[in-house]
């Protein structure tokens, strides 16, 4: 399963607020076995939104979209959203009855709080009031950390790929001067392996098969400079 991210707000173009949604979301999809095959910041623009998720969902299986949902004006996402399938936002009877579940008047919602795209399906927000949805395989969540969180495990069930393993080896070394070794895990082991420099560097192996991740491990720590304690 190929997954496309999304997130949407100008603070996070402008490192007002750091993008730490798709940080969260990369990890808990590739922990599902979920290859995350784009990740993409947007501005709060109705046009941007929509012509990036029609050229996602046409290359993923699905698209998951965070931030800019709410009543205020820059909160766009869900016309965004909508206007990539063509239709329109209207109120929905399903989210209003939600509320009014959790104990919500219609006087105390602001005004379109209630409205999702036309056709889509909502998605309840167990720590807040702004609903999510789902339309045509793109999920649609809040921007606040735990809102998303909270509502991507109610649908989490419905991102599943094939399950990778990993292993991590800590080298003392620079990272030019690992790439025989790193050369020679590609030729030998079914694995995948990349290389993140730092005050050490960092070789994560990933493979389908736990056994051959971990053999795959061992050999590198055999043959790299560990990190004095």
């Amino acid at each position: 399963m190929r997954v496309a991210i999304v997130t949407v707000g100008d603070e996070l173009l402008v490192g007002d607020t750091v993008n730490t949604n798709a940080a969260w979301l990369g990890r808990r999809l590739d922990q599902r076995g979920v290859t995350v095959a784009r990740v993409t910041v947007l501005p709060d623009d109705v046009g941007e939104i929509a012509r990036v998720v029609n050229e996602y969902r046409a290359a993923c299986d699905a698209v998951l979209v965070t931030g800019g949902l709410g009543p205020t004006h820059d909160d766009l996402t869900m016309e965004g959203v909508a206007a990539a399938f063509g239709r329109d936002v209207a109120a929905s009877d399903e989210v209003r009855e939600w509320l009014e579940a959790d104990g919500y008047a219609a006087s105390d919602l602001a005004a379109g709080t209630t409205e999702i795209p036309e056709g889509a399906r909502m998605l309840e927000n167990p720590e807040g009031v702004a609903p999510g949805c789902v339309i045509g395989g793109v999920y649609v969540l809040p921007g606040v950390p735990d809102e998303m969180k909270a509502m991507f495990e109610t649908v989490a069930d419905e991102f599943e790929g094939e399950r990778q393993f990993s292993a991590t080896v800590t080298a003392a070394e620079p990272e030019s001067a690992l790439l025989d070794r790193i050369a020679s895990v590609r030729k030998e082991f079914d694995v995948t392996v990349g290389s993140y420099p730092g005050e050490n560097v960092r070789l994560k192996v990933r493979g389908p098969d736990e056994g051959v991740v971990e053999e795959t491990a061992a050999w590198l720590r055999e043959r790299v400079e560990s990190p004095e304690e």
